[in-house]
């Protein structure tokens, strides 16, 4: 039987596998020895290719091999720092994204989950508030 942690990091092996394209060479970031990044830099086109694959496109989360929290409607994105330091740091299953997104797409991605999908936070996460919580 596969682990969830294991069924995650091949989850997202395939979705980076099968987004080639999204993906791309540069250099190392300062906080970062990871040289693969995320070219997209609209916070919807982010969620759509890095995010939906386990949260669902209409971020209601899912269920069987593993258990991926729904993002519509959730009370817990309204205190904005926590989504920053789930998607910078990832937690449980969900691995960190702080690798292969900068400080800009962080910002848009989490804005545009507290704004979208059933949610209507308006306060915005600023660059400022990633860099701290990669601090």
């Amino acid at each position: 039987m596969i682990s969830r942690v294991a069924f995650a990091l091949m989850t997202l092996a395939l979705a980076l596998a099968a987004t080639a394209s999204v993906a791309q060479v540069q250099s190392p970031s300062p906080f970062s020895s990871n040289p693969f990044r995320f070219t997209h830099q609209d916070g919807e086109a982010i969620y759509r290719n890095v995010c939906a694959g386990c949260h669902m496109p209409d971020g209601r989360g899912a269920s069987g091999a593993g258990a991926y929290p729904a993002l519509a409607r959730n009370a817990k994105l309204e205190a904005a720092g926590y989504p920053v330091l789930l998607v910078v740091n990832g937690q449980k299953a969900m691995p960190a994204f702080g690798r292969v997104l900068d400080d800009n797409q962080v910002a848009a991605v989490v804005n545009y989950i507290r704004a979208n999908l059933g949610n209507a936070y308006t306060d915005r996460v600023s660059t400022d508030d990633v860099k701290a919580a990669r601090q």
